[in-house]
């Protein structure tokens, strides 16, 4: 264990330098799906041997790897890419710090816990936000750009989750959650699975409540009811009032994505709540 600098800038240095290899990691993910998505766009779906579109002719791809399966793809690594940022919270960020006892090294060296973890919240955060805003911008881009090729809509998990502020919340969620985790168990490899797993379950549960988080359109009537193309269906069915049918139109889209951001982003503040506060009773 090496101490860590005292004064001036010198801790954040130190936390850049001892997580340069999982900031340069994300880097290259950020630019590689980017790059993915570009050429998606730019390519692959202007091919017709690579638009998933049912073959008159003998087809000349045989590979099974489609625009539209691809940009699937590409959308659950944007969307989902928070239960890799909850494990390196829990594992490499925090607690390996703790087993390891450097943390407790830099509080005996005039470091005060929370500055430490003001420091280690505050640089990957900063590479999160800015790295999954060039993310959701990119998808944002691709999923508009050919959307008759596409075999998904509006509210598909994925792209309901990746074509927005959401896909940031949960990671920055997922940050604050891996911290608490590894405050809780100090225990390395205990804490990476344990928050991968707590951010997956809040995945869950929100995308199961998720049609139900603003006020669905309804319809009723005497006889059986259709929705609109392009609609979530929520409920339909019979009652004593007669025929009745629920949905989601596709202009609901923002409000219910930015409710959703707005549960994750609150739950991730109090996350960061109970860590500083976990933390001085531990350091006290």
């Amino acid at each position: 264990m090496s101490a860590l600098p005292l004064t001036g800038g010198g801790l954040p240095r130190t936390v850049l330098r001892l997580h340069r290899p999982a900031l340069l990691t994300w880097i290259v993910f950020v630019a590689g799906v980017s790059g993915w998505l570009v050429w998606l766009t730019e390519v692959a779906a202007k091919d017709p041997d690579r638009q998933g579109l049912p073959c008159i002719d003998a087809c000349a791809s045989t590979t099974g790897f489609t625009y539209p399966l691809e940009m699937m793809w590409a959308g659950a690594l944007v969307g989902y890419g928070f239960v890799a940022v909850a494990a390196f919270a829990g594992g490499a960020l925090i607690g390996r710090e703790l087993e390891s006892g450097t943390a407790h090294l830099a509080w005996t060296q005039g470091i005060t816990p929370a500055r430490w973890l003001t420091a280690k919240l505050a640089l990957p955060a900063l590479a999160v936000t800015a790295g999954g805003t060039v993310l959701v911008l990119v998808y944002r881009w691709a999923f508009a750009a050919h959307p008759d090729l596409l075999q998904q809509e509006w509210p598909d998990a994925n792209a309901f989750t990746a074509r927005g502020p959401l896909a940031v919340a949960y990671a920055l969620c997922a940050l604050a959650v891996g911290t608490l985790t590894a405050l809780l168990l100090r225990r390395t490899l205990a804490a990476l699975g344990v928050a991968a797993a707590a951010m997956w379950l809040l995945n869950a549960v929100l995308t199961y409540c998720r049609p139900h988080l603003w006020p669905a359109v309804t319809r009723t009537g005497p006889h059986a009811l259709d929705w609109p193309d392009r609609t979530w269906l929520v409920a339909r069915g019979k009652n004593t009032h007669g025929y009745f049918v629920s949905y989601q139109p596709e202009s609901h889209y923002l409000p219910l994505h930015l409710t959703e951001t707005a549960i994750v982003l609150t739950v991730g503040v109090l996350a960061t709540v109970l860590c500083f506060r976990l933390l001085r009773q531990r350091a006290g």
